[in-house]
């Protein structure tokens, strides 16, 4: 079936002039119009919109100016701004604010010629990793309806998995990207902090916060971040450095690649078959002629209390500008200024997002400063010191994305604390602002999808990407597709 083609198979298609942009986004759009109700991948379409620019890139490949990305569909996480479209970031707050600009990152795959399908769910403020916490409801996992598609870019992942997108745009935070990539069975980056523009992303913690693609292949993903990637003026944090072909080091041997093994991602917790899944990478990468050593990561269990200090107190600075005066929700009954605020943020946000809010403005609160927001960012030097230390010993680290497969739906309802604690093995790089990457690496008893993580130095997503190629040459694990297709 068409819809079960890579970006790079598509590209070919329309420079090939098998299939027109137009005819090829019609696919999809019909593919979503049969398919979607059953995932709730999709939040906001404009069939209009998507047919215009499709449009677009036919005249674009006609006049041969077109590059390898004209033309091919691409989905939006809701957190992007996009001029014309609502960009909610999935919550009521901002559920009548269409955007008046576009996100750099956008803009940059759709000057590529790239044609939107629609935009995704996601955990409300890119808050959760689950994509329940959504104010237009929760995304299921394209593999099993009963459990979720992991979060905060659950939508991305669930339509790239149900083959209702051939990739798609992410962010992570603390592993929003590669954790719902792990649960759908599709391969997600997080790039190096800096490496792809913020502006025009809602910000939840801004100095975590990251743009990624989400594909089917680690190839797909190179083609992507090499326009994705770019210096941005208008973002601070935005690294000025020389441009690079992200897909040169795909067919790069791993014979001799040293790969580290971090023994305190291994412990309590971890289930049996995850661990199966990486013993069965390390088993390939053995073959390809790596070399396995073991390293250490010694803060790893202090990672977690300390990311969600420091986001939750960037999170409550950045969502105090929704407050009902210029944009977004405005409550209705109130009786003067105080009241106003107080009944819009009520109103407009979440359980989630106000429980981040209130820890993150405890720990910035007088008296409390010192006690738990300067300690942490202690512990952030610590945790990226740990990487350095075992990334001299290693070309790259292997480990879990998460202690198990996809969790059923609503399995952390009474204990919100579980839920973070599934970011043990993913939190740590947002920390230290390291690239990392998840790729599928087999399945549970229950048929579930499990990926495995592929942490590196900074800037080296060109060598992640070769390496996380050459594992897909030799497996098919992110070949499958879920049992209902």
């Amino acid at each position: 079936m068409l819809k079960n083609y890579t970006l790079k198979q598509c590209s070919e298609l329309l420079q090939s002039k098998h299939i027109s942009a137009s005819e090829l986004a019609q696919e999809y759009l019909h593919s979503i119009e049969q398919n979607n109700a059953a995932i709730n991948g999709y939040i906001t379409l404009n069939h209009e919109q998507t047919m215009a620019e499709a449009k677009a890139a036919d005249e674009l490949i006609a006049q041969g100016s077109s590059n390898l990305l004209t033309g091919v569909p691409i989905a939006y996480k809701d957190i992007f701004c996009q001029q014309g479209w609502r960009s909610a970031c999935s919550s009521k707050m901002l559920d009548s604010f269409v955007a008046p600009y576009t996100a750099t990152v956008v803009q940059n795959l759709r000057n590529a010629g790239m044609v939107t399908l629609g935009r995704t769910n996601m955990d409300e403020f890119a808050m959760g990793s689950t994509t329940e916490s959504s104010f237009y409801g929760v995304t299921l996992n394209p593999w099993q309806n009963q459990h979720v598609p992991g979060g905060s870019s659950g939508g991305s992942a669930a339509v790239v998995a149900a083959r209702l997108a051939p990739v798609a745009l992410g962010s992570d935070t603390g592993g929003s990207i590669r954790q719902p990539a792990s649960h759908c069975g599709i391969t997600g980056l997080k790039p190096t902090y800096g490496v792809v523009s913020r502006y025009g992303m809602v910000a939840y913690a801004s100095s975590f916060d990251q743009a990624g693609p989400m594909a089917q292949t680690a190839e797909d993903c190179a083609l992507l971040l090499n326009v994705m990637a770019s210096f941005d003026e208008r973002d601070s944090t935005s690294i000025e450095r020389q441009s690079e072909d992200y897909t040169r080091d795909l067919n790069q041997p791993l014979n001799g690649l040293r790969v580290g093994i971090p023994k305190e991602f291994f412990g309590e917790g971890l289930t049996d078959d995850v661990h199966a899944a990486i013993n069965n990478v390390i088993d390939l990468l053995k073959k390809q002629g790596a070399v396995i050593t073991e390293v250490s990561l010694p803060h790893t269990e202090l990672s977690i209390p300390a990311y969600y200090v420091l986001a939750s107190a960037e999170a409550s600075t950045n969502l105090s500008r929704y407050d009902g005066v210029r944009y977004g929700h405005r409550a209705e009954d109130f009786n003067n200024l105080d009241e106003m605020y107080s009944n819009t943020r009520a109103e407009g946000f979440g359980n989630e997002v106000k429980r981040r809010i209130m820890i993150g403005s405890y720990v910035l609160s007088h008296g409390y400063y010192d006690a738990y927001y300067l300690k942490a960012q202690k512990l952030r030097r610590l945790v990226a010191n740990d990487f350095q230390n075992a990334l001299n010993q290693c070309d790259v680290i292997l480990s879990p994305v998460a202690p198990t497969s996809a969790p059923v739906l609503g399995s952390h309802d009474q204990d919100p604390v579980q839920m973070y604690l599934s970011d043990i093995y993913t939190v740590s790089l947002n920390l230290a602002g390291l690239p990392g990457m998840s790729i599928p690496a087999g399945f549970d008893s229950k048929g579930l999808p499990i990926g495995v993580q592929l942490i590196g130095n900074y800037f080296a997503e060109s060598r992640l990407l070769g390496i996380a190629h050459q594992i897909q040459q030799h497996s098919d694990w992110h070949t499958k597709t879920p049992f209902a297709l």
